[in-house]
């Protein structure tokens, strides 16, 4: 079973370089199959998966493969690398459906693998900058890429503090909830609730256009003055 699936994530039909803007061919055939999927939730499919069911994994994979690399996206400059990162979540998935608890929602769980894939990327990039000479590309990168949320929020999330940031992530685009996110970061409920009001003010702070400074009265000479009264 484990190599049937492997394939399926690894082979070109599964998830080619296209994958992240397909769109469905036959809309009978996909809203078909969204009712069928809204019947069965994530917990109930992977351990379905973990049973021997292709067909859940088939399913989670309908549902997260967007998700996962919009989470990778926003955090990776290269779309190329979101990809792999992309599809190495989806294998490291395969192989630990097995140790899977109840205790926490199936998107906790992945979005885990995922940050400890992303960790151990960041580590060899930064070998890779350190110690080979490799520049970072991440300023060129954002520079082509201006259409997710646009470069200006881009730079501006990316003037947060990390964890102030990855909290404001989480919550605004992978819509995570409080208990989810302190539980993935190891953070108290009330540090994520305060770090996030930070993020958002800060972030809103940036955002917002300098207020040009008034040099009404300042520029009047004494004349003007008096024929303003």
């Amino acid at each position: 079973m484990q190599d049937a699936l492997r394939a399926l994530v690894l082979n070109s039909e599964a998830l080619p370089r296209t994958v992240m803007n397909e769109t469905p061919t036959n809309p009978a055939s996909a809203a078909g199959s969204a009712v069928a999927a809204s019947s069965t939730t994530d917990e109930q499919l992977i351990l379905a998966f973990s049973k021997g069911s292709s067909e859940a994994f088939t399913e989670l994979f309908s549902r997260y493969k967007q998700k996962l690399y919009g989470f990778f996206r926003r955090r990776i400059a290269e779309p190329a690398h979101a990809e792999e990162l992309t599809q190495e979540t989806f294998v490291a998935l395969l192989r630990a459906a097995a140790h899977y608890e109840p205790r926490a929602l199936f998107r906790t769980y992945l979005y885990a693998i995922g940050f400890k894939i992303l960790r151990a990327h960041r580590r060899k990039a930064a070998f890779r900058a350190t110690f080979l000479g490799h520049q970072k590309t991440t300023a060129d990168s954002s520079k082509r890429d201006a259409t997710e949320s646009g470069l200006w929020v881009r730079r501006a999330v990316e003037k947060l503090e990390p964890m102030d940031r990855e909290i404001l992530l989480l919550r605004e685009f992978e819509k995570l909830s409080y208990a989810e996110i302190a539980d993935l970061l190891q953070l108290p409920l009330n540090t994520v609730r305060s770090r996030l009001f930070r993020a958002r003010t800060a972030l809103r702070n940036l955002l917002e256009p300098p207020a040009e400074p008034s040099t009404k009265g300042a520029a009047m000479n004494p004349a003007q003055k008096e024929e303003q009264e």
